[in-house]
């Protein structure tokens, strides 16, 4: 966070003085009082301390857990961001899944500011961690002591896109085009609005909007995981359940079992949905 501004205008006083009274003569009246202007938090349907747990499923059979958290608030050089974790694991022996993705989202902008992905899918292991700087459109990749350019100085990486998803309209149909993702050969990410579904799930019976997000890379939401995210057609957009494809392993979904709220900085006011930085107001219908 900056630090205020006020301390400013004592400190003029004393330059100035220390210049002599010909120079103080020509200032006729300093401000009293200097204030900083400082942008709110973006409003979302999320907060410190939501949490959502998952039934994971390999196939038809339950086979481990998972959860959504927005752990808390922390500062990342100076910017207020929400700590994030999505988690799974499960599995059957010689096919598991133990995969953990943290993402630090700024509280003003939603970009992405920190990235770590720590992956472990049957033989294959992965750890990477980003360091994101958007306003220098360029990246750090600190567990390989690497360096580039980013595409955007919004950038998402794959957790941020499912929160920032939470801040869209979501309109059935509807074919969304962002060239938003931090790496270039992720982009564009489509976001392709399916249908509206009635789900059950163990933690009750929801109404949801089917969503297909579709990056460009490895993972979850790759073009050949076809995965699909329900979320809730209400102002919390809480994802109710997920399924994708994972190689080596099969399809796997996940299930929400439980519901602990969080404490929004800005709730989205009533049933008007902010587009959020970076949103085409006026997407194209879907082909």
């Amino acid at each position: 966070m900056r630090s205020p501004a006020a301390p400013l205008a004592a400190l003029l006083v004393v330059l100035l003085g220390s210049l002599g009274s010909d120079l103080s003569g020509q200032v006729s009246e300093l401000p009293g009082r200097v204030t900083t202007s400082i942008a709110p938090p973006a409003p979302v349907p999320f907060g410190q301390g939501e949490t959502l747990r998952y039934q994971v499923k390999l196939g038809v059979f339950s086979v481990g857990e998972g959860h959504m958290t927005v752990v808390g608030l922390e500062t990342v050089r100076g910017n207020l961001t929400y700590h994030v974790v999505m988690a799974i694991s499960g599995g059957v022996p010689l096919a598991r899944v133990e995969d953990e993705f943290h993402s630090w989202i700024d509280v003003q902008t939603l970009v992405t500011r920190r990235f770590i992905q720590d992956i472990r899918e049957v033989r294959y292991r992965a750890f990477r961690h980003w360091e994101i700087f958007p306003e220098e459109r360029r990246f750090v990749r600190v567990d390989a002591d690497e360096s580039g350019d980013i595409p955007t100085s919004l950038p998402l990486d794959d957790i941020a896109f499912v929160y920032f998803v939470r801040t869209l309209p979501l309109e059935v149909g509807q074919e969304y085009s962002f060239d938003r993702y931090f790496r270039e050969s992720g982009n564009p990410v489509i976001l392709r609005v399916l249908r509206k579904e009635t789900v059950t799930v163990p933690a009750g019976t929801f109404e949801t909007v089917v969503v297909r997000p579709i990056i460009q890379t490895r993972g979850l939401f790759s073009q050949g995981g076809e995965a699909e995210l329900y979320f809730t057609d209400d102002h919390r957009r809480l994802l109710v359940q997920m399924r994708s494809k994972v190689p080596l392993v099969g399809s796997i979904s996940l299930h929400l079992r439980s519901i602990s709220e969080g404490t929004s900085l800005r709730p989205p006011p009533g049933g008007d949905r902010d587009p959020g930085p970076g949103m085409d107001p006026s997407p194209a219908p879907m082909p």
